[in-house]
């Protein structure tokens, strides 16, 4: 049973990470995870010893946060983006547009289904079909997810470039 309690524990980072850029709101993703954490150990039979906790942790957090989408859906709230955090840093020298913030602002405005199959597939660096049985779904469906996801990622951060240098003339 320690085992399996210091498994789950080795996956909060991840589990962290992913909440973070799904909600981008830190009390809010903070909340995904707790609540990830006690349906984990609540159902810690559940999960078989001779596999990593990783795909089951994430399976869980996906369905709650859909839960959490739909229970906004039905109260007619739109999901807030949080508070922008500045940083101390230099802005990275990729093309001189592109920054965190003009990211996350961009994954922000895609749809919930691509946004969570970008962040398992790019950030959490699953597999496509690891990344498909988290989310429940057929492995090509997960494909076309990402590949249009980051289609329009690039289309609205071109958007935010061009808007930008527009700005910038006037």
């Amino acid at each position: 049973m320690e085992a399996k309690r210091s498994a789950i524990l080795a996956e909060i980072p991840g589990l962290r990470r992913y909440a973070r850029a799904l909600l981008r709101d830190a009390d809010e993703a903070d909340d995904l995870v707790q609540d990830c954490l006690e349906r984990a150990f609540s159902r810690i039979d559940a999960w078989k010893t001779d596999t990593s906790p990783r795909r089951w942790l994430f399976t869980l957090m996906h369905h709650l946060f859909i839960d959490g989408v739909r229970a906004r859906k039905r109260r007619m709230e739109t999901p807030q983006a949080g508070p922008v955090i500045e940083t101390q840093f230099a802005a990275p020298p990729q093309n001189g547009f592109l920054d965190l913030r003009d990211v996350l602002d961009a994954l922000q405005e895609i749809g919930a289904e691509r946004r969570a199959a970008i962040l398992l597939v790019g950030v959490e660096g699953m597999s496509y079909a690891e990344a498909a049985g988290v989310l429940g779904i057929p492995t090509g469906t997960l494909m076309s997810r990402v590949a249009r996801g980051r289609q329009e990622l690039r289309d609205i951060l071109d958007h935010q470039r061009r808007r930008r240098i527009l700005k910038a003339v006037e």
